[in-house]
């Protein structure tokens, strides 16, 4: 009996890996992103809580002028959470691809993921779309975190903007698209509650506020830095601490 169970933990062990890969794979990670776009610059991260989860970002440029940026937080954990990610991810990306705006990216989206969603899985989603010759951003939130902003020269602060319910939880629902005009200089930080539900022993949570404040004692330092220096100080938060 212990030869089965050991037998059958390792072949589980062995799928939640490649399931792992294959999420990692779905996910842009090369740096620098448009290394032709000078315009901008780019770059995002993701770490687990557990082995296989259902967060995801994509950054795409739609055409010459336009660039996408989405993240995301599928319900749940494992390998149905990383199935609903692959399936939400193509979805949003499609869409984006055929030249949909933000609202219309989550009210389509929203509609697909319902169906066969016997699984009652939902995924909160921030998407924005950046037309970098005027700067402007169209976004819209289906239950997602709420994005930080910092102006240049500046400090790091907290968009409050409207959500709709997340997408795949009720047929036709519809986003409030709204719009930031972006300047040289500014910046845009999107994450997910993995960051502000970070425990440690205590059972404290690291939260938003403290988040936007390591961001700004060390909003001087390039895009890449600010996101791994934001990680070390919710690693060294958490300690050993069960997330």
């Amino acid at each position: 009996v212990v030869a089965t169970i050991t037998a059958e933990k390792q072949k589980i062990g062995a799928e939640l890996d490649v399931a792992k890969n294959i999420q990692e794979n779905m996910v842009p990670n090369k740096f620098p992103a448009f290394p032709d776009r000078k315009e901008f610059d780019l770059y995002a991260s993701m770490t687990r809580a557990k082995q296989v989860g259902g967060d995801f970002y994509d950054y795409l440029m739609i055409d010459h002028d336009h660039l996408l940026l989405a993240i995301a937080d599928v319900s749940g954990k494992g390998i149905p959470a990383a199935l609903f990610m692959m399936r939400s991810k193509t979805a949003i990306r499609s869409l984006a691809e055929s030249g949909a705006s933000p609202e219309e990216i989550i009210y389509r989206a929203n509609n697909t993921l319902c169906e066969g969603n016997d699984a009652e899985m939902f995924v909160t989603v921030w998407i924005g779309i950046i037309d970098l010759k005027t700067g402007v951003m169209k976004c819209a939130n289906a239950g997602h975190e709420f994005p930080f902003i910092k102006r240049r020269g500046g400090d790091y602060e907290v968009i409050k903007d409207k959500h709709c319910l997340a997408i795949a939880a009720m047929p036709n629902t519809r986003a409030t698209e709204y719009e930031i005009v972006l300047e040289p200089g500014d910046r845009i930080f999107v994450y997910t509650d993995g960051i502000p539900e970070a425990v440690n022993n205590k059972f404290e949570q690291f939260g938003v506020k403290r988040a936007v404040d390591c961001l700004n004692s060390f909003k001087g330092v390039s895009v890449e830095e600010s996101l791994k220096k934001l990680a070390d100080e919710v690693i060294s938060f958490q300690g050993d601490a069960e997330q």
